[in-house]
């Protein structure tokens, strides 16, 4: 968190203020917030052979006026690359999704182009948008991560600080494949301190990785503050480090907070995330 304050990062944020809805079209509103303040915290790669990932949003309330006057509503999903040079704040996509609500646009394609332009020159990366009309958006069922659950374990916890030492010596000589899910992750926002719920699924090939390390150390990350795609980021680059899997995909999704639910992944192995929503979203 040293890095944000000493650059007045978290300052010039909407999260934790009071703050003007505007209803009209906007695109002033959007905050960026500098990956690499946090990525040079933890040494994360992006170098690294292979590397690859996403912050998928689902935008759960998205309305505007056709030229008639006729308010029109759809749901949405964004793709932020990782790569790109920011991250988008939350709330700051929250307010300026509300600044469209009286604002009249020709179409929902429209109204899609320009969400991706905008975004596109906030995050100064790769953002791709898709709408749904509910009619369509209706037909997705809820779904699952799949992977063998480590949450049933008959262990005591007694520590709640994020603690990546819980990695070390976590792994056995055999050589395995495995796909494991926690529904326990939490962790909680940088600004607001607000509580982030979340489902996360770890996808690697290497050494067999312990459950019980594994558990505690995601279980650690109860107390920790940082954004979603910081979190996926700091998982990734923990196992990777302390485990040293040839191959490995992490994906969290959270679930949703003032109509939006953020699910970042990073891999550096051939991965397709889930793109359902799941039960608690």
């Amino acid at each position: 968190m040293s890095a944000y304050i000493n650059q007045n990062i978290l300052s010039e944020q909407f999260l934790g203020k009071p703050t003007k809805y505007y209803d009209i079209y906007q695109p002033m509103l959007l905050r960026a917030i500098p990956r690499s303040l946090n990525r040079e915290l933890i040494n994360f790669d992006l170098n690294q052979i292979g590397l690859t990932g996403e912050d998928i949003w689902t935008l759960y309330e998205i309305s505007w006026l056709n030229q008639k006057g006729l308010p029109q509503v759809a749901m949405g999903e964004l793709a932020l690359d990782m790569r790109s040079v920011n991250l988008i704040e939350s709330k700051s996509l929250k307010l300026y999704l509300n600044s469209f609500n009286q604002t009249r646009f020709l179409s929902l394609e429209a109204v899609r182009q320009t969400i991706e332009y905008d975004l596109s020159n906030c995050a100064i990366g790769r953002v791709t948008v898709t709408l749904f009309r509910l009619q369509d958006a209706c037909k997705i069922a809820i779904g699952h991560l799949n992977g063998v659950c480590i949450d049933e374990q008959d262990i005591s916890i007694n520590n709640y600080e994020l603690n990546s030492h819980y990695l070390h010596n976590s792994t056995t000589p055999d050589i395995v494949e495995e796909q494991l899910v926690s529904h326990l992750f939490k962790s909680n926002c940088l600004i607001t301190r607000q509580p982030d719920w979340a489902t996360i699924q770890i996808h690697y090939y290497g050494l067999r990785i312990h459950h019980e390390p594994l558990l505690r150390y995601l279980i650690s990350y109860r107390k920790h503050y940082a954004f979603h795609e910081q979190c996926a980021e700091r998982v990734f680059h923990d196992i990777l480090m302390y485990c040293k899997p040839n191959k490995l995909s992490v994906y969290i999704r959270y679930t949703r907070r003032g109509g939006i639910d953020i699910n970042p992944w990073r891999s550096n192995a051939e991965y397709i995330p889930y793109h359902t929503r799941l039960i608690r979203q």
